[in-house]
């Protein structure tokens, strides 16, 4: 009977929507405080499946076409994102990552079992210089996440100095032994990860006297000064980040916080590629409650910092559905649908309005892990409808974050969240062009968008779209265009007021000169 009521919710919002199907935007060019941090774009690779062995990294003897061991295709199309910071090695697999195993000769680099992660044996033969070469590669910072939870202080003092110093120290000494003379530069250190659970099932309280022990032994070499950041909380777990706010503060440069968009009200997460219409405007609901897992965060943060000295880095994010039937168990491995590409908009949407605080994201994972850029097979890469919204929104990278008065239709969806049909985020870029995205979730209607750019002097607009004709819809390796990005043609400007016609479920992105 519930379930009913809910969909009838639905129907009436529907029937509203049809109505009228229009939205206003104001938007004050002048009144943008805000720089969107390039970092807000970070990506995370962790070893988890195929996402380093056969994702990034093939090796240098592969069949596969590669870079120094570094699969060619995905190089590419990664170099093209503009990839600003890159998370590894994980994830849980980093509280069991001890990193002299990953140094040295390839041919002398011990097995391991990778327990978190389906019992995939693995060589090591990506360890520390892979990813740190990988990382200069992509003109990226590269975020270490250490080995708390089993590792010792030691492990990882050292590892900050195999990495940094430029002295005749004996950690620099034996980085040049396995051919790496320069220290490389590493600005991200994460002391920990996910400490309340697989990183060690901690209390707060614990380790908040754990990473004051653990950060104080990892030094600033030869110019190199490390951001440290504490592992966070989980989502919902504000009593987490009150308790490290408390006992850590200032120790800390980043408090890191994970959200998923997860299904949990079926029973389980439910198929990347084959859910409902209701299913979906559901994900958009738990999308957006974001917005308030971060304001709450934040608050607890005004109270114990209000100079905001720490940063929130939510350096996991994304949607997490069920394993693709017949992949490894284990290995994470979904497809990637225009369902997906609205939860990235609409995320990046609510991100930009919190950088006072909000310095860094990264969603999981790169490559074909979760909700990746990249999927690949022994012969080729496929980008996903992901890949395709983080790169029609890097042009807010560096910009400046313009406020935005937004009214739409909204719908009331499961679980009593509203939902706005329109999202929408501005920015200025040093060049002074404005980029204005937009996304209608609206399944069946085309909505007329009315943006005033109050005080604007606008010579031209243009833009692009990304749309398909199913919001199922995704690319596969035998079709891999079915969801792209397209010129648009749906805008006409008069004087300093846009006029947009937004189809149904689409992503836009207009340049305003």
């Amino acid at each position: 009977m519930k379930k009913n009521l809910v969909i009838g919710a639905m129907a009436l919002a529907s029937l509203s929507l049809s109505a009228q199907k229009s939205a206003t935007i104001k938007i004050d060019i002048n009144e943008g405080k805000q720089i969107i941090p390039k970092e807000i774009y970070g990506q995370f690779a962790e070893h988890l499946g195929s996402c380093i062995y056969g994702g990034l990294w093939v090796g240098e003897n592969s069949p596969i076409p590669n870079t120094n061991g570094y699969r060619t295709d995905v190089l590419n199309a990664l170099k093209d994102l503009k990839i600003p910071v890159l998370r590894w090695p994980g994830g849980c697999f980093a509280d069991e990552y001890h990193w002299m195993d990953g140094i040295g000769p390839k041919e002398n680099r011990p097995k391991m079992v990778n327990t978190n992660w389906g019992g995939t044996i693995e060589d090591n033969s990506f360890g520390t210089h892979e990813f740190l070469n990988l990382c200069e590669l992509l003109e990226c910072e590269p975020y270490i996440s250490a080995n708390v939870g089993s590792g010792t202080v030691e492990e990882l003092a050292k590892w900050v100095e195999y990495m940094t110093s430029e002295g005749d120290s004996p950690m620099a000494n034996l980085r040049r032994k396995n051919g790496r003379d320069k220290a490389w530069n590493v600005k991200y250190l994460g002391v920990g990860n996910e400490s309340w659970g697989c990183g060690g099932n901690m209390r707060p309280e614990y380790y908040s006297d754990l990473y004051r022990r653990y950060a104080t032994y990892c030094r600033n070499y030869d110019g190199n000064h490390l951001y440290k950041v504490a592992s966070g909380a989980s989502d919902y777990d504000y009593k987490w980040t009150e308790t490290l706010m408390e006992r850590v503060g200032r120790q800390m440069h980043g408090l890191s916080l994970h959200y998923y968009t997860v299904s949990g009200w079926t029973g389980s997460k439910g198929s990347a590629i084959n859910f409902t219409d209701e299913d979906y405007y559901w994900t958009m609901g738990k999308c957006r409650e974001v917005e308030d897992v971060l304001k709450k965060h934040i608050a607890i943060m005004d109270k114990y910092d209000p100079a905001k000295r720490v940063n929130l880095l939510l350096d996991e994010w994304g949607t997490w559905w069920d394993e693709e039937p017949g992949t490894i168990r284990g290995h994470l491995y979904q497809q990637n649908s225009l369902r997906d590409a609205f939860v990235a908009s609409l995320s990046f949407d609510i991100f930009h309005k919190y950088t006072d605080r909000l310095t860094m994201a990264n969603i999981a994972q790169i490559v074909n892990v979760l909700q990746s850029m990249i999927l690949t097979n022994d012969k080729g890469m496929v980008l996903t409808p992901t890949y395709h919204v983080f790169n029609m929104y890097k042009v807010h990278q560096d910009a400046m974050h313009l406020p935005i008065e937004l009214k739409s239709e909204k719908m009331i969806v499961r679980g009593d969240r509203v939902v706005p049909m329109i999202s929408a985020t501005a920015s200025k870029d040093k060049d002074g062009k404005i980029h204005i995205s937009l996304s209608n979730i609206d399944l069946d209607n085309t909505h007329e968008v009315t943006i005033n750019l109050a005080g604007a002097k606008v010579k031209e607009a243009s833009g692009q779209i990304i749309t398909s004709k199913n919001i199922t819809d995704h690319n596969t390796f035998e079709q891999p265009n079915v969801v792209k990005v397209q010129d648009f043609k749906g805008v006409k400007l008069s004087k300093d007021v846009l006029t947009v016609k937004l189809p149904a479920k689409s992503i836009v992105t207009i340049e305003v000169k």
